[in-house]
């Protein structure tokens, strides 16, 4: 099982300068999830991106987040850049 640099959960990393932005992954964990009707246990990741709002707007960090997330949730997309 991955995990993150440090196994944490939760937390927000820190923007320091230069830095426009940074990413926080986290620890993947099995959580309960409704899938098909039924709970079952699935492979979730916490994930936090800091900003600098006066250089990415927030819709465009939000595009970014929901396209990683889409990415990750299907490695071949990844793979292929579709």
């Amino acid at each position: 099982m991955l995990r993150g640099i440090f196994g944490s959960l939760p937390s927000t990393p820190i923007l320091t300068p230069p830095q426009a932005a940074i990413l926080g992954m986290h620890t993947i964990k099995e959580r309960p999830a409704v899938v098909s009707a039924e709970v079952m246990a699935r492979p979730m990741m916490y994930v936090a991106l800091t900003y600098g709002h006066r250089l990415i707007d927030g819709q465009t960090s939000v595009a970014f987040l929901v396209r990683l997330k889409d990415r990750l949730e299907d490695p071949t997309r990844l793979m292929l850049e579709i």
